[in-house]
């Protein structure tokens, strides 16, 4: 007979090692959520938390849709399973074509992965095997972007620019060099959209093409809107200068779209938003609602075919995953591309972000908030600094955002919101009105 499950008042927290979390001061006062619908969480305690986060990033339509529900269900009781080497099945194929349907043109292969990390290591090993194949295997260096975040495999954070991950893991992939970030509180601080001042920043790129050998360069990797690091929108014209850069100089460009993939700027993908599109082109989080994990890069059909050298025996691109295109993940996302079509949610997206961006900066003037940045369903808030160390004032913002019924992120002194794209006006007014009564509370 299975054994009742402990009631959240009497599980022992002392086994789960919590990731990118505090654990001790968790467990001290521990936030558990037991159920979710629609914008809304549950607490452990019975509170309504209103996720102006979509989870983390991820949970574009909403929590618990039954459609998706539905779908992995029936695919659980028809084909828990599929090895993904030497063998498929129909509906990783399916779901390949759906996707290249939504994506930039060209963007129209597609690999499957796991997560946002696996995505990024995967687009890095694919152009290098690019490279190689067409007789160029010297371009093995990749730059990346300070204050880029990339996920947590080697790659990924040997091309970030995460302080905290490279002070604590090292850059284990040699060869990497990095842009500056485009951050400039004195020329762009409250900036509705992009911001008019940064664009020249991408000619660095030909500065460091100077310094190591245009040859060298593999390709260059940046999030469109970095969103982990507190929300930086790129400046007008930056990403346009990025591309023609990389053009000039036969290095690929990589646009990591895990956060903004899928809705959130108003447009399948932000590449389409900016009229700028990257050779190889990173996702996951929204790609299935956050409810299984799952990944897809998109690759551009040139550097797919550059890559299909050799025998056709032999294989071609040594890498994948035990779960990749798994078909359960596979069920999920067409459900969730299903709800995305039928009910216009990225068109929705849309239609809300400028009632998005008035709200936001309505906070403009509330205590601590020095900068606010946003773009499409996307917003981050930053605060000054408290005396006693960065970062204090955020978290604390953070909790006393929670303690009053609405669930943010928080990076460094900067509380970022990123909500289902379902949101309604009255809910948006309430995490404004949640935000500043937070505001007005802490120290």
């Amino acid at each position: 007979m299975d054994q009742a499950r402990p009631l959240p008042n009497e599980l022992d927290l002392s086994a789960h090692w919590i990731p990118f979390t505090p654990n001790r001061q968790f467990k001290a006062a521990p936030r558990l959520l037991v159920a979710a619908e629609g914008m809304w969480y549950r607490s452990a305690e019975g509170r309504q938390i209103l996720d102006a986060s979509a989870g983390l990033w991820c949970v574009n339509a909403g929590h618990a849709r039954a459609e998706i529900t539905r779908a992995v269900e029936r695919q659980l009781a028809t084909l828990d399973f599929a090895p993904g080497f030497q063998m498929s099945h129909p509906l990783a194929f399916e779901l390949a074509s759906r996707l290249a349907a939504i994506a930039p043109d060209g963007l129209d292969r597609i690999f499957f992965t796991n997560s946002g990390s696996e995505s990024v290591d995967t687009a890095l090993k694919i152009a290098l095997a690019y490279h190689r194949a067409r007789g160029e295997g010297q371009r093995t260096r990749f730059i990346g972007r300070e204050r880029g975040y990339h996920g947590v495999g080697f790659g990924g954070m040997a091309v970030g620019g995460m302080v905290a991950n490279r002070r604590a893991f090292g850059a284990m992939l040699p060869g990497v060099d990095h842009l500056p970030h485009t951050h400039d509180l004195a020329r762009n601080a409250f900036s509705k959209g992009q911001p008019e001042h940064g664009a020249e920043l991408a000619d660095v790129l030909e500065r460091l093409v100077n310094l190591h050998g245009g040859d060298t360069i593999a390709a260059v990797i940046v999030e469109p809107v970095a969103g982990s690091t507190g929300v930086l929108v790129p400046p007008k014209g930056y990403l346009e200068r990025l591309r023609a850069i990389c053009d000039a100089h036969g290095i690929l460009l990589i646009f990591d779209e895990v956060i903004t993939g899928y809705g959130r700027l108003g447009t399948a993908f932000a590449s389409q938003y900016f009229s700028v599109t990257p050779d190889l082109m990173t996702t996951a989080k929204g790609l299935t609602n956050g409810v299984v994990p799952m990944g897809a890069v998109f690759v551009r059909r040139f550097v797919y075919d550059g890559v299909m050298q050799g025998p056709e025996h032999v294989i071609e691109l040594f890498h994948g995953y035990t779960y990749s295109g798994h078909p359960v993940a596979c069920a999920a996302s067409l459900a969730t591309l299903d709800i995305y079509e039928r009910e216009g949610l990225f068109q929705r997206a849309a239609s809300l972000a400028a009632e998005w961006q008035e709200a936001m900066h309505s906070l403009r003037g509330y205590p601590h908030v020095i900068d606010i940045r946003n773009l499409g369903l996307i917003v981050g808030v930053e605060l000054k600094p408290r005396e006693d160390g960065p970062g204090r004032r955020g978290y604390d913002l953070f909790l006393e955002c929670y303690n009053t019924g609405l669930y943010a992120r928080v990076a460094g002194d900067t509380i970022t919101m990123s909500p289902p794209l379902i949101i309604e006006s009255a809910q948006i007014a309430l995490a404004v009105e949640r935000l500043g009564a937070a505001l007005r509370r802490i120290r």
